[in-house]
């Protein structure tokens, strides 16, 4: 079966029974039937009949489903490309409690995409998703918040929200979180616990977290001087910002080198195979 419960995973037989049951007109038969052909298990990839179970579950008022036709009609998978469309589902799932519909319909507002550009009505959909427990909806609630976008600048708030998105390990927000204590916005500045928070993001590729922590180490803040820790952060953030950020690059690189002038022959070797070896958490 798909989830190997007691029994030994197979997606054939899995396909085959939630066919017989979709067929019953089972919502959740359907609704797995269509995610099995979108994500090719069991089944060659086929957006045409993963959107056409996904309709049949979407009808019966199956909320996932309903997002699911949503996300296909944003992008034209196995269906015309229709924003109208697509907000439609995501209405409906959305005024039945789907949070991951109430997030997509108040990004359609943040950023105009679909819909005429409305940072209020951003706001009332990203705050619906974000009390139901989005990660994604928290932290772009709280950036709302940060920059006055649709409500009156508020740093504490954006904090709050920050730390809820960060809680569920949200890099973004674990980002925004050590920024916010390293420069004291919206709470009282806290090196070791910027350090905490630029760790967090660092340690899933964040390139700014990482530069930020090899600054930390290199003046002693939050955390014990370490010109070793200092330059495999400074070579990370180097190798992760994309082309685009040249100046970031450049800026890394020339953190290297400066940091380079401090350390000894082992010392440089050490900080290169650290940084060489490094996985992301």
């Amino acid at each position: 079966m798909e989830g190997g419960l007691g029994v030994p995973q197979n997606y054939i037989e899995a396909i085959g029974w939630y066919r017989k049951a979709a067929r019953q007109n089972n919502a959740a038969a359907q609704f797995n039937l269509g995610t099995m052909y979108y994500c090719h298990r069991g089944v060659p990839e086929d957006y045409v009949r993963a959107a056409k179970w996904y309709r049949r579950a979407a009808d019966q008022g199956h909320t996932y489903a309903q997002h699911n036709l949503a996300a296909m009609y944003e992008a034209g998978q196995g269906v015309r490309e229709d924003q109208g469309e697509a907000m439609k589902w995501d209405e409906r799932a959305a005024r039945h409690g789907n949070d991951a519909a109430q997030f997509s319909i108040g990004l359609r507002y943040d950023t105009g995409d679909g819909v005429p550009q409305d940072y209020s009505k951003a706001i009332v959909w990203y705050r619906r998703a974000a009390e139901s427990g989005n990660a994604n909806a928290q932290n772009n609630l709280a950036r709302m918040y940060e920059d006055g976008r649709g409500v009156p600048k508020d740093y504490s708030a954006a904090v709050k929200w920050f730390h809820r998105a960060a809680d569920q390990g949200v890099a973004a927000a674990q980002f925004n979180l050590g920024r916010a204590f390293g420069i004291g916005r919206g709470v009282p500045k806290d090196y070791k616990k910027a350090a905490k928070w630029y760790r967090k993001a660092a340690d899933q590729e964040d390139a700014t977290a990482q530069f930020n922590l090899g600054t930390l180490h290199y003046y002693g803040r939050g955390v014990k001087q370490d010109f070793v820790e200092a330059h495999k952060w400074f070579v990370l953030a180097a190798s992760r910002f994309p082309a685009a950020m040249a100046a970031n690059i450049e800026r890394a690189l020339n953190n290297c080198r400066l940091v380079a002038a401090r350390l000894t022959p082992s010392q440089l070797a050490e900080a290169q195979t650290l940084a060489s070896t490094w996985k992301p958490k």
